[in-house]
């Protein structure tokens, strides 16, 4: 069975950084795609992070790009999200992915929350 545990989120002021984690089982990195989405009260659900492939780019969406970056640790078989610069509108719970990035299908985590003060 796949499984994800995502963890690492935190309260944390703008400008500051968090790194989640998320250890991952049942599946290998170059079976499916790994990533982040994140949701917030009152806000769309948001891909953040993915990888699709080791042959392409990691995909970042304009509000975070050059913030956030995926990796991943094949020996671990984890993957992480490094947040910097965080603002007050990256405030949200945040959900691991494989399969699907965007978290619509696939497999998901449990979420972890990441609360940016100003």
């Amino acid at each position: 069975d796949v499984q994800l545990q995502a963890s690492g989120g935190g309260m944390v002021q703008a400008g500051g950084s968090l790194r989640l984690s998320c250890a991952a089982s049942g599946f290998t990195f170059d079976e499916y795609a790994i990533g982040w989405f994140r949701e917030a009260p009152g806000k769309e659900r948001e891909g953040v992070a993915c990888i699709m492939s080791s042959e392409v780019r990691p995909y970042y969406p304009d509000s975070v790009k050059g913030r956030f970056t995926i990796t991943s640790d094949n020996a671990k078989n984890t993957f992480y999200l490094q947040m910097n610069s965080l603002k007050p509108d990256d405030t949200a719970v945040y959900y691991c992915a494989a399969d699907s990035c965007s978290g619509y299908g696939g497999y998901q985590g449990q979420g972890t929350l990441v609360t940016v003060s100003s």
